[in-house]
This record gives structure tokens, C-alpha cells and sequence, in this order.
């Protein structure tokens, strides 16, 4: 016992030295936002206060929170220092929200306002940034956020249960695994968001309506179709989402606008399908798939096995 905790011990504080130095650089680096943009751009008023809101959110919260929790760690207060970090977790939260709209507002200013633009090269110009441009720095939260959660758990696992330090690790560890849910779902979103901006660009015209508030991207494809009289497999891109499935073909290659654009043919509401593997048709050489809608009969053909399967499990678990 007497050994094994001596080994957690090492181990902690091997930990927690590694997490004061990376926080350490890691201030290094906020600072160079803070003092080089944040404060000289409020003073010079270069940008309008909304603005300037918008481009670095929360960012200097986020700054004195690590200044805080730096504080204690140098004195060795592990326990309380994180206890009082993870009251102000929140704010990496509130700052991933906003840095699509930062990033966004950053470029238009940078187009728009030639100040600023002068501003921003002169500072990133300095020896202190090494090179790095204000893009390169204003992500750095996030990456910390999720360094964070690999830190807490590490001292977590080598804190003897019965410590007084445990209970407040173990509180620190759930704090920064749900902000790093919020976060995640926050970068999912705007992941699907663009995969649905991406989908209606490729559809020729404005009748498909791909953006829709809760719809999800799922995959996409090429697939025969098997049509139900003796005519030649015709060949179609599927795109499946979580409550429709659009079937479309390519436009004419000769087309001036649209030679690199689909053309949708139907769209499929997945609420009343049912999907079946159909087996026995295809030598062991991909497979067979049959969609059955209310007043529509698929039957979907790859000559790849690997690639049936996997839209026979997509599609199943979009029905559901």
C-alpha cells in the first residue's frame, strides 16, 4: 500500500508540473492577444467595442482564469486551484460558440477596415509572435480545453481515493468533460451545417431544400438502381440525411453552369421506409438493398460488399 502510494505520488506531481509548464506557454501565448491586440485595440478604438466583442469573445476571462489557476499551482494547491478553475470553465464554452462568428468578423474587418489591417501585420510582425498570425492564436483555448480534460483525469487516477484532493479532482474531471461536450456538439453543428450548405450547392436549382433546422448529414454515394422492368441500371448519387434520403443525377457534362452539379430526381421522407437486404441475387460480389416507401418500391445495387453493408447499417439506423 505504502508503495503504491509513494508511486501515485510520483506520479501526481510528475503531472502537475507538466501541467504548470504547458500552462505557463500557454499564457505566453494568450498574453499576445490580450496585450498586443485586445488592450492597445481598446485604447486606440481602431475597432467599434461590438466588434472587437465579437472577434475575441470572452478571451480575456479566459486569460485570468489561467492566470489565477497558475497562481496555485506554483504554491502547490492543486486541489483548490482546480475547484476554482472549473467555476469559470463556462466561458471555454461560451468562446467556442462565438468562434465562427469571430473568425467571420475577423476576415470582413481585415477586408474592410485598412487600419486594422495595418494594425494586425505591424503586431504580428513583433519577435514575440515567432512568426504566428492572430488566426494561428485565437483557437488555442479549445486545444487547451481539450489538454485539460487529459491533465484532470491524469492526477485523477494517481490521487489515493481517500485523499481530500480526490473529491475536488473528481469534481474537476466532470466540470471539463461536460464543457468538452458542449464543445464537441458545438463543432458538430457547424460540421453538419456545412456538409447541408455543401449538399444544396452541388443540387441544380432551388426546389430541394437541404437546409432545414434539425435535419442531420449522414453519407452520401453512388449507387445502381435496379428498376422493376427489364431496362439498364441507372446510375444515381444518393445523399442521406437523417429523415430523407434524395436520389439525384448527374447534369448534362456539355452544360455552361451546371456541368458539375446534380440534378435531383426524388426525395424520400424516412419516417415510413423500410429497409431489407436482398440476398441470393448478386455472386458474392456486393449485394442488394430494398427501400420500401408508401408509394415507392428501391431496390439499390453496389458491386462493392463492404459498401452495401455500410448504407444497409446507415440507412436502418436512420429509420429508426
Amino acid at each position: 500500500v505504502e508503495d503504491q502510494r509513494a508511486r501515485w505520488e510520483r506520479k501526481c506531481s510528475r503531472t502537475a508540473k507538466e501541467l504548470l509548464e504547458t500552462e505557463h506557454k500557454y499564457l505566453e501565448q494568450l498574453d499576445l492577444v490580450v496585450t498586443y491586440f485586445v488592450t492597445i485595440l481598446k485604447a486606440k478604438g481602431t475597432l467599434k467595442p461590438a466588434v472587437l466583442e465579437t472577434v475575441f469573445g470572452p478571451l480575456e476571462s479566459i486569460y485570468s482564469a489561467s492566470h489565477v489557476l497558475s497562481f496555485h499551482l506554483e504554491r502547490g494547491n492543486l486541489g483548490p486551484g482546480l475547484q476554482s478553475f472549473c467555476q469559470n470553465l463556462d466561458v471555454y464554452g461560451h468562446y467556442a460558440e462565438n468562434l465562427e462568428q469571430a473568425n467571420k468578423t475577423l476576415k470582413e474587418q481585415l477586408r474592410k477596415n485598412k487600419s486594422f489591417r495595418r494594425f494586425k501585420k505591424l503586431q504580428e510582425s513583433r519577435p514575440q509572435f515567432q512568426g504566428r498570425e492572430l488566426e494561428d492564436l485565437l483557437p488555442l483555448p479549445l486545444q487547451r480545453l481539450h489538454q485539460y480534460k487529459h491533465f484532470f483525469r491524469d492526477l485523477l487516477e494517481n490521487t489515493s481515493p481517500d485523499s481530500a484532493e480526490h473529491l475536488k479532482l473528481a469534481k474537476a474531471v466532470k466540470s471539463v468533460s461536460e464543457i468538452s461536450l458542449w464543445v464537441q456538439g458545438i463543432n458538430e453543428k457547424r460540421e453538419n451545417s456545412l456538409q447541408l450548405l455543401r449538399v444544396q450547392k452541388l443540387l441544380k436549382g432551388q426546389k430541394t431544400h437541404v437546409l432545414t433546422p434539425g435535419r442531420w448529414y449522414i453519407r452520401e454515394g453512388w449507387l445502381l438502381v435496379v428498376p422493376s422492368k427489364g431496362e439498364e441500371l441507372k446510375r444515381r448519387m444518393f445523399f442521406l440525411f437523417s429523415d430523407i434520403l434524395i436520389a439525384a443525377k448527374p447534369c448534362h457534362p456539355l452544360h455552361l453552369l451546371n456541368s458539375h452539379k446534380l440534378v435531383c430526381q426524388a426525395v424520400y421522407p424516412l419516417h415510413q421506409c423500410t429497409v431489407d437486404k436482398v440476398f441470393g441475387h448478386t455472386q458474392s460480389q456486393g449485394g442488394l438493398l430494398s427501400l420500401s416507401f408508401p408509394h415507392k418500391a428501391l431496390l439499390l445495387m453496389s458491386s462493392d460488399q463492404q459498401d452495401i453493408n455500410d448504407w444497409y447499417r446507415s440507412l436502418t439506423a436512420a429509420v429508426r
